[in-house]
């Protein structure tokens, strides 16, 4: 698999994401529990058919670039590849000195995001991303590897990544976050996402809560025929300040964060993972760790 792997790190884009839109097809046709959670998140959110099909393929796209993205050389940027739009926030936010929060949910290629975020910003500032560690110990590995970059820390989802970007917002650095990721049980609260109840993370208003951080929205639009990606920054809500209690505020608060999310992805939700199961029941964690326990 490695193998395979490092073979099409070497392909470029362009096939990339022309080989890409064909897996995404594969996968839709040969699962039919896919096709019917993408669409059961795609009606619930008033979506049509057309937003299905580019979906689909976007999915299979997004899954391509991997190799790409994980094992292109650190001394080869991303260069033209990445336009920017509103970059000039994170850097006053920067010049400010009080951390900065940066969202994105799960649309277009937010794996470029952090990639792009450091290699622009990283001599001022490094980005701590947090991510969920893969299962399969060799695929967790090629992560650790792909993800140590210059002005690019990670951070797990656990008790001690929450505390690791505690420090470096302390520090006046920044931090990305997965707003729309289910966190384990006891991390999160139950709050609207089109209409629905989903599990929502309280980090991303706690973290804003206990350093007084910035806070901002950004997303990677995928351009067509392997071309790259367009950044679009854009400044966040302000989140609710107040309420009965600190239960009532923090679902107020992952209210306001799942109502920005849901207007980023009206920007384009043909690159929504509409097959991500957004609504299912969280994890267990381990007291001690914060991590998920197994299934």
């Amino acid at each position: 698999m490695l193998s395979l792997i490092r073979w099409l790190s070497r392909c470029g884009l362009p096939n990339l994401h022309a080989l890409g839109a064909v897996l995404g097809w594969l996968a839709w046709l040969g699962s039919s529990a896919y096709r019917r959670q993408l669409q059961v998140h795609l009606t619930q959110a008033g979506m049509g058919a057309g937003v299905r099909r580019q979906a689909v393929a976007e999915a299979g796209r997004m899954v391509a670039e991997l190799p790409w993205l994980w094992l292109r050389p650190v001394d080869r940027p991303l260069g033209t590849a990445v336009q920017w739009q509103g970059d000039g926030l994170i850097s006053r936010a920067l010049d400010d000195g009080r951390g900065l929060v940066l969202l994105t949910p799960h649309l277009g290629s937010f794996e470029v995001c952090a990639q792009a975020i450091a290699e622009r910003f990283g001599h001022r500032s490094r980005l701590t991303a947090m991510y969920r560690p893969a299962r399969q110990p060799w695929l967790r590995s090629l992560e650790e590897t792909a993800r140590a970059r210059p002005g690019l820390a990670t951070a797990p989802a656990a008790l001690a990544g929450v505390r690791q970007m505690i420090r470096a917002l302390r520090k006046g650095e920044a931090v990305g976050l997965l707003p729309d990721q289910v966190p384990p049980d006891g991390m999160g609260v139950w709050a609207p996402f089109y209409g629905r109840p989903a599990y929502t993370m309280t980090l991303a208003a706690r973290l804003v809560q206990q350093t007084g951080a910035a806070l901002l929205l950004i997303w990677a639009e995928r351009l067509p025929a392997g071309r790259g990606w367009v950044l679009r920054v854009s400044p966040a809500a302000a989140l609710p300040a107040s309420a009965a209690d600190d239960a009532a505020l923090q679902v107020a608060c992952a209210t306001t964060v799942n109502q920005q999310m849901e207007q980023l992805i009206a920007q384009c939700p043909g690159q929504y993972l509409w097959g991500y199961n957004r609504y299912k029941q969280p994890r267990r964690a381990h007291r001690s760790t914060g991590e998920e326990a197994p299934a």
